[in-house]
């Protein structure tokens, strides 16, 4: 244990139930000891009804901590160890484009329903729920795609963003193939390219509709990393997050959000299983790694570290709660008018969700 360790359970000790500490699981096992609520993004949406407290430091992404606050009570406030921890995914959808596009695309007279990866800002968020779209996680992403395309109708489009491989992915979970998807190819500020916005353009007719952006974390992770896996590791089985790219998950032995990839590594260390290979942050394949030693053989696929979750550390986390103690603590604030139309996004997945269980 570090002397930040000793100083942020006084710290929690003295704030006592008026502090919450949530984490997304990719932080670093240092933040993870001091988290009160641990979670992949829909599981940390879910929990933050039930927190009461005055406080919420949010060690995770800057996204992660707006939906914290659209999420969170009156009177509550949402704090972030690091504030210029971003996620570039969700800068590669940038709000005022897409409600262009979304324009574009509604011009050629069909319903176009936006879902929107929670990997995004707030703005593009309060677009999405403007248009009557949603949000999904990779949890989830099954779930609310096939409500996405009911809602559109057999005549309409999902505009599926940012993560063109999640989108695909998931797609082809629903029976979806390369007929029916699209990736859009934009012009710039203008929104889609001139070709795209042609009567009888692929943009006019497929049902699916993928935002040409994707994580870099998991887009960097190989097709010929699975094959390595097999050949190092005979017998193992081979897991993937889905925002790797289809090629990848075509060879793996299954595929799901960071809540499935726990499971299976729970599944296989109970049964004593041989190896089993995960293709996604390396922080969290390495705390599985530790956990399950002795049970069953965990490795990453690839080396994949997000380097805007690391930003978060034990000594920032701690300057956190100091200044949450002192009364100076900065926090995080919305602009009213999208704290509506964003909300609405977020709490159609809650629901729609929420009716599947």
């Amino acid at each position: 244990m570090s002397h930040f360790s000793d100083a942020i359970t006084a710290i929690k000790q003295q704030l006592g139930d008026r502090l919450c500490i949530m984490g997304h699981h990719y932080q670093h096992d240092d933040v993870v000891r001091h988290c009160d609520v641990t979670g992949d993004s829909l599981e940390l949406a879910r929990r933050i009804e039930g927190i009461d407290a005055a406080h919420i430091v949010f060690c995770g992404v800057y996204f992660m901590g707006e939906s914290a606050a659209l999420l969170a009570k009156p009177g509550q406030s949402v704090h972030m160890p690091a504030w210029d921890a971003n996620c570039m995914m969700s800068l590669m959808t940038p709000a005022a484009l897409a409600r262009t596009v979304l324009l574009q695309l509604q011009a050629a007279g069909r319903k176009i329903v936006p879902l929107a990866y929670v990997n995004t800002t707030l703005a593009l968020k309060a677009v999405v729920g403007e248009f009557g779209g949603a949000v999904c996680t990779s949890a989830n992403a099954r779930t609310m795609l096939a409500w996405a395309l009911e809602e559109a109708g057999p005549d309409g489009a999902v505009l599926f963003m940012p993560d063109k491989h999640l989108g695909r992915n998931t797609g082809l979970q629903l029976g979806l193939g390369p007929d029916d998807w699209h990736v859009l190819r934009l012009g710039g500020k203008k929104g889609l390219a001139g070709s795209e916005r042609l009567p009888g353009s692929a943009a006019a007719c497929r049902r699916l509709l993928l935002w040409p952006g994707c994580c870099a974390i998991h887009g960097r992770l190989r097709p010929e990393s699975v094959q390595a896996a097999r050949t190092a590791h005979p017998g193992c089985r081979v897991l993937a997050h889905p925002e790797c790219r289809p090629e990848l998950i075509r060879l793996c032995d299954g595929a799901g959000s960071t809540s499935y990839l726990i499971r299976e590594a729970e599944k296989a260390a109970a049964a004593k299983s041989g190896p089993l290979i995960i293709g996604t942050e390396t922080n969290l394949v390495h705390r599985l790694r530790d956990r399950f030693d002795g049970h069953c053989r965990i490795e990453p696929l690839a080396p994949a570290i997000c380097p805007d979750m690391a930003k978060v550390t034990e000594a920032n986390l701690l300057a956190c709660l100091q200044s949450v103690a002192a009364g100076t603590a900065r926090t995080m604030t919305l602009q009213d008018e999208q704290r509506a139309p964003a909300r609405a996004s977020l709490t159609r997945m809650l629901q729609v969700c929420a009716a599947q269980r």
